[in-house]
Order: C-alpha cells, then structure tokens, then sequence
C-alpha cells in the first residue's frame, strides 16, 4: 500500500505533559499522528487518528501549523515514485483527567512528558516544532 502525502499530527496534552508514543515498525517516538486518506479533509482525518490509535474522541483544535517535510531516503520505498514531499496539518486536544490512552498495534508504548523530554524523544524537527508551538500557545516553559 503506497503511502499518502498528506498527513495530520495531533498533540496530545494533559496539564503540562504531552502525550508521546513509540511505534512499532521503526522505533520512533511520535505524536499521535497519520495519513489523511483521499477525500477526506484534515480534520476528519486528525479525529479519525486519534480514535484509532489512542481511542480518545475529544474537541480538535487546529494549530494552524501546517508543515511540510522530504521523506527520508530510508522511507521512499513506501510512496509513489517522486512523491516524497509530505503536508502536515497540525492538532492540539486536551485529554480528560484521568484518561489513558489504548494504543492500537502501530504503538509499543507511551509516555506523559514535559515538554523538554518530549522535544527531546521527538524523532523529527517538526514534531519538535509543533511541541513548542503548543506549549508557547499553553504558556508551558521549555
């Protein structure tokens, strides 16, 4: 299956940690985050991920962060040939007190971090980016 070229990245937070998880098939830690299939906004896609992967159907807030990224040579193989640049819409949800998150099978494990450890288990500089972005938004220091 050819990946997608749109994506969503939905962070994650409760107080003053942000929620980060480990995936399975590379060992990266992440966001909740996902492919926005073909017809689909990025919205819809966004909610969509996060009940997948986290079953948590709560308010999204769009951070009005889109990014953009090069697949990294080590990817390439999983996308159509030449479509290596990626669109990222980016969310914010607060979780319920009290709520954990059931990852589906893309996940090993998670973590409730600061926002320094998050930045630092981040893999990519835009999920770095979005972390911050967050947390200047939630007046959180880093």
């Amino acid at each position: 299956m050819t990946r997608k070229t749109r994506e969503a990245a939905i962070f994650v937070y409760r107080g003053d940690k942000f929620l980060i998880t480990h995936r399975t098939s590379d060992g990266i830690w992440s966001v909740v985050a996902g492919q926005i299939e073909d017809g689909e906004s990025f919205a819809d896609g966004a909610a969509r991920e996060l009940m997948e992967e986290a079953v948590l159907e709560a308010p999204l807030l769009d951070l009005e962060l889109t990014q953009a990224y090069e697949v990294e040579p080590r990817f390439r193989h999983l996308y159509a040939p030449g479509e290596y640049n990626v669109t990222v819409a980016s969310y914010v949800v607060e979780a319920p007190a009290g709520w954990e998150p059931t990852l589906n099978h893309e996940h090993s494990e998670y973590r409730w971090c600061s926002v320094a450890d998050a930045i630092e288990l981040a893999h990519w500089p835009e999920l770095k980016e979005g972390i911050r972005t967050v947390a200047r938004r939630l007046g959180l220091p880093y």
